[in-house]
């Protein structure tokens, strides 16, 4: 039981521990606090507290998850404890014998405390400030952000037939004390609530909550089914019930125990350009049509402390909360597909947009099947990139992915390619909102795939010894249109480059080369992305490009409707015109916050 039912509570907790920084000099919401949050991430450093934010009225948290530690001391044990919990829980329901409900007697007084407890009036709501933003320290995170942002919303919705509750993270952008964007992206349980609202003509009532405790937090994030009630959820994970009381001006019931509540309405057919924000993706998300939400009242607890959460180029908070539900839930997706040993989507890669599958195959080709399912299941469904490994492979290591990758990939059998299907919302590489492409690279050996005929395009070589035989590819910049800076052979199974100018072109003469035969994937990224950090090298390559328009095989033919490549398969991951800028701060706050940070 982790026993925190507020964020204040944890917050001393963290405290007790040494692991809470306050910050009792003067703050700007603009900029500042991101550039110090940032720096904290990087090395897990402590929950930050700045006890005066320029012209705000209240304290504000930031990276109050931001470490393995803190989501640990949050939940009471590891998110790989309560995955397991889980996964028994799902093998044993519905239970098949008598001794199977005596397996989850340690489980009872959690899934007891699953169902919220609901209250007449709670402390959350002691307090109001009317119809007005103003007294918040709600920050703008990045110089070109369309301007300030409620970064930790925990926003909640009710489906205007059933009353079903739901739960989501969705960014606020302010446009005044009384009005915000409503950035509810696709495949969203609030999205779906509005939707069915709009369509009678009517508005949806929303109700925003800002700092709460952990479990709630996380169960903000969780893959949940649609239809699930987070806050069940979060009940389980807390061991006692979520609070919930009447609201001052809505229908719907809101957090008790949350540090501030703002209540309000999204109407129908209303929208305003919402954005740009500087995303997890490590680049400004586009501005476009979103609805907007009106504030009726701002409630909030006594002593409260607002609570914002930094995104931004890898790693920031959303890392250590991202991998801790995956922790959580790998079990679920387990028991739906038993050939799943582990997988792992990585943080680098904005989560999304690299999942890594480790398959024992009971037939041929069963992990194919495998990622087509997982591309159907929830927020899975979002996933632009799954590398299917066998299941000896720890898909959480990069260096044995690629090294399977590698050894094992060859695309003439081992590539999927799926245009023209829904993608998320912040992904910007197709120049299309919502739409994009998909991609499957089966690197399991073909070997130990069951009913196999045995022919296997593996090189019969370790991929290290591929190091002693790659020619420097700068010898083959023979275009003109662009050139090779650097290049790097990364993990031992993909030759990375580094250019200036027309990655594409550079990538079409690579991919020809006899001496990259028995190099299976070849990449192109621009001069912003350090070869030698292995983090924002998978962050460079995996959010800047388009699985169908910028694959470039060596060699394709066309049997009928069958498309087969050959060869080494190239990426051109290279920054193009049209995107997003990547975030970066200002360089007179990086030398503002040099001057003080971290000295006594």
């Amino acid at each position: 039981m982790s026993g925190f039912r507020t964020l204040r509570a944890f917050l001393e907790f963290c405290e007790s521990k040494g692991d809470l920084k306050r910050v009792t000099r003067e703050v700007d919401w603009a900029y500042e606090v991101t550039e110090i949050a940032c720096r904290e991430a990087k090395h897990e450093g402590p929950a930050l507290l700045f006890e005066n934010v320029k012209g705000a009225r209240f304290p504000l948290a930031v990276n109050v998850l931001a470490s393995h530690r803190r989501i640990e001391w949050a939940l009471g044990r590891s998110p790989r404890a309560i995955g397991a919990e889980i996964e028994e829980i799902f093998h044993a329901v519905p239970p098949k014998k008598l001794a199977d409900l005596w397996k989850l007697r340690g489980s009872l007084p959690r899934v007891l405390a699953s169902r919220p407890q609901h209250i007449e009036r709670g402390p959350a709501q002691e307090f109001s400030l009317g119809a007005d933003l103003d007294p918040l320290p709600i920050l703008q995170l990045w110089p070109h952000d369309g301007g300030r942002f409620i970064t930790f919303p925990l926003v909640f919705t009710e489906d205007p037939d059933t009353h079903g509750r739901n739960l989501g993270l969705y960014r606020i952008h302010v446009y005044d004390k009384q009005t915000t964007g409503m950035h509810w992206q696709i495949g969203k349980g609030g999205g779906f609530h509005f939707y069915k609202a709009e369509k009678r003509g009517e508005g949806l009532e929303v109700a925003i909550a800002v700092g709460a405790d952990p479990a709630t937090l996380l169960a903000g994030v969780a893959p949940l089914p649609e239809g699930i009630d987070e806050l069940a959820f979060a009940g389980f994970l807390r061991g006692a019930p979520t609070r919930m009381s009447r609201s001052r001006s809505l229908k719907m019931r809101v957090p008790a125990d949350a540090e501030f509540v703002i209540e309000g309405i999204v109407p129908a057919g209303e929208r305003r350009t919402e954005g740009p924000f500087g995303d997890h993706f490590g680049h400004y998300s586009h501005a476009a049509p979103f609805p907007v939400f009106h504030v009726k009242n701002v409630t909030h607890r006594a002593q409260p402390i607002f609570q914002a959460s930094v995104v931004g180029k890898p790693p920031q908070e959303d890392k250590f909360m991202g991998e801790a539900v995956q922790e959580m839930f790998t079990g679920v997706l387990k028991v739906i597909h038993p050939e799943i040993v582990d997988l792992w989507a990585y943080f680098e890669a904005g989560f999304h947009n690299l999942l890594v599958v480790s398959v024992e195959n009971r037939f041929a080709k069963e992990g194919k099947k495998t990622a087509l399912g997982l591309m159907g299941t929830g927020q899975l469904s979002l996933t632009k990139m799954i590398v299917l490994v066998d299941g000896d492979v720890n898909p959480r290591d990069r260096a044995q992915v690629f090294e399977a990758i590698a050894k094992h990939f060859d695309p003439a059998e081992d590539l999927m390619l799926l245009p023209g299907v829904p993608l998320d919302t912040l992904d910007f590489t197709s120049f299309k909102m919502n739409l994009g492409s998909k991609m499957v690279l089966d690197a399991q050996s073909h070997a130990k795939h069951a009913g196999s005929s045995g022919n296997s395009p593996d090189t019969g070589r370790s991929p290290a010894a591929l190091l002693t035989t790659v020619a420097d590819p700068r010898a083959f910049d023979t275009r003109g249109v662009g050139r090779i800076v650097a290049h790097r052979l990364a993990w031992g199974g993909m030759l990375v480059v580094q250019v200036s100018g027309d990655g594409r072109d550079i990538i079409e003469t690579l991919v020809q080369r006899p001496e990259y035969a028995a190099v299976r994937l070849i990449v192109a990224v621009s001069g912003d992305v350090p070869l030698d950090d292995d983090e924002l090298l998978l962050w460079g390559i995996f959010t800047r490009f388009d699985c169908a328009r910028d694959s470039i095989p060596a060699h394709t033919q066309s049997r009928g409707a069958w498309l087969t490549c050959s060869g080494p398969l190239g990426i051109d991951a290279t920054f193009k015109e049209g995107y997003p800028a990547p975030v970066e701060n200002l360089p007179e706050i990086i030398a503002k916050v040099d001057g003080w940070w971290g000295k006594a």
